[in-house]
């Protein structure tokens, strides 16, 4: 490791420190960005930072970069968590963000979440999902099972 990469990492973590800190008693969420991190390597590292600085959830961007939450990101970061936990015992709450818009879709993050880290993380303290277009698909998909039929968006009540 280069002591530009050694630098930088310290900094991070000086950083979350400092937040952690400042929060007290509050739960400290770290979006990690990690469209910008460039490799898994990379991701891997800042969610270990993150986690060993303090943060009681890691979320993978603000869902309103280019790159938000894909699962090959959410996989490793997923076993980051895995690895922390099994080290220290502690448990960091997992956050993907962006790009997440179905039911189907948080089917398919829940089934993740559940292979990596076991039901014990499918609960609102250690998972959620930050896809505000979900809720209207999953009004949808209800309207569906009650009717029979699909209704417009604009046909539901908090649409």
């Amino acid at each position: 490791m280069s002591a530009h990469n050694r630098g930088t990492e310290l900094a991070l973590y000086d950083e979350i420190r400092q937040f952690r800190k400042a929060c007290g008693e509050a739960h400290l969420k770290t979006i990690l960005a990690t469209g910008e991190l460039g490799t898994l390597t990379n991701v891997y590292k800042a969610s270990m930072i993150a986690m060993m600085a303090g943060s009681d959830f890691i979320k993978t961007s603000t869902g309103k970069e280019t790159v938000n939450a894909t699962f090959p990101v959410a996989i490793v970061m997923l076993r980051a968590i895995r690895d922390f936990f099994w080290k220290t015992g502690n448990k960091i709450g997992f956050k993907p963000a962006g790009g997440i818009r179905s039911a189907k879709d948080s089917l398919a993050w829940l089934s993740l979440v559940k292979e990596e880290l076991g039901d014990e993380w499918l609960k609102p303290e250690l998972f959620r999902i930050g896809a505000s277009t979900l809720l209207s698909d999953i009004e949808r998909q209800i309207y569906h099972h009650v009717t029979g039929r699909y209704a417009a968006y604009h046909d539901l009540p908090m649409s």
